[in-house]
């Protein structure tokens, strides 16, 4: 297949490329680099890996045929979101438009990449896609929250209304190697401070939970998704819930760290539960997650160091 990756220079971009440059796919990554890496990108020296650089904000097109867009481009983390709130509101609903029209003008399948952050802070634990969230639209959080429901929105018009061949994964909290240790998440966070024996800050009680799915996994069920015949939101995600304390704890005691946890004040709207109920990519997609949160935490690790090594 010939596919486009918007976002392809990011975290969870470089790891989809590698899937789609390994079943043989020609690539072209699209990316503006204002989250993403050229580091990242470096090691794609495949004659079928080709690189556009574009904001998909604005109309850009794709020379030759293309079977296929994953659309992954965003700002992902609350750092990057918060810093550039209009940029990443406009890549929901502008970027994601472009993307579909590319996506119909060439008549190639499209898979748009949401998030959990869809749900809010819920009312609903587990989390099925039949819950319709609680989100606050004009929080500080929303300019990320908002865009994605949006896109989602934007992505089943297009289906209905043009019978695109459409896709939605709602994506849960997902870690692993390339993340950028000052990507500000919960894990490279912890992992920064931890490395340095830094006191590590927990926003609140350290109650609040999160489900981590090690990218591997994440990456699989997304091209599972792209392969299947269901055009509705499909949460990917490990249903294994932990707090934020206990994953703190965990990562002091993976990296012998010296780090002290202090509590601060808990963030506007930061979600108190977070779990998927994967019931549907089980049944529709024969998918689950196959490594727990201490393997794919070392695995981690062990790349953050030898990121530190070059």
């Amino acid at each position: 297949m010939r596919v486009v990756v918007t976002g392809g220079a990011g975290f969870l971009g470089t790891h989809l490329i590698r899937a789609l440059l390994n079943r043989g796919d020609e690539v072209i990554c699209v990316d503006n680099f204002i989250t993403g890496t050229q580091d990242n990108i470096r090691n794609f020296k495949s004659e079928k890996f080709h690189l556009v650089e574009a904001d998909i904000c604005n109309q850009f097109k794709i020379k030759g045929t293309v079977d296929f867009v994953f659309h992954l481009a965003s700002p992902t983390s609350p750092h990057d979101y918060l810093e550039h709130p209009i940029f990443t509101l406009k890549t929901g609903a502008w970027g994601t438009t472009n993307a579909l029209n590319l996506a119909l003008d060439k008549q190639a399948g499209f898979l748009l990449s949401s998030t959990s952050e869809v749900y809010g802070d819920p009312a609903v634990n587990p989390q099925p896609e039949s819950y319709w969230g609680n989100v606050n639209p004009i929080g500080p959080r929303s300019v990320y929250d908002e865009a994605k429901r949006y896109a989602e929105a934007v992505t089943m018009a297009y289906h209905r209304k043009y019978n695109l061949n459409s896709y939605i994964i709602r994506i849960f909290n997902t870690y692993g190697p390339r993340m950028r240790l000052n990507d500000g998440r919960a894990i490279p966070n912890f992992f920064k401070k931890a490395f340095t024996n830094q006191d590590i800050i927990i926003y609140g009680d350290g109650q609040q939970t999160r489900s981590f799915c090690y990218v591997d996994d994440l990456i699989k069920g997304l091209v599972k998704l792209s392969n299947s015949n269901y055009h509705l939101p499909v949460n990917i995600g490990n249903p294994m819930e932990t707090s934020i304390l206990n994953l703190a704890k965990t990562i002091i005691r993976l990296t012998n760290s010296r780090s002290k946890i202090i509590f601060e004040k808990s963030l506007t709207d930061d979600p108190k539960v977070r779990k998927p109920d994967i019931t549907k990519a089980r049944k529709m997609l024969d998918w689950e997650p196959g490594i727990g949160l201490n393997q794919g935490l070392e695995l981690t690790r062990d790349s953050f160091i030898r990121e530190q090594q070059k």
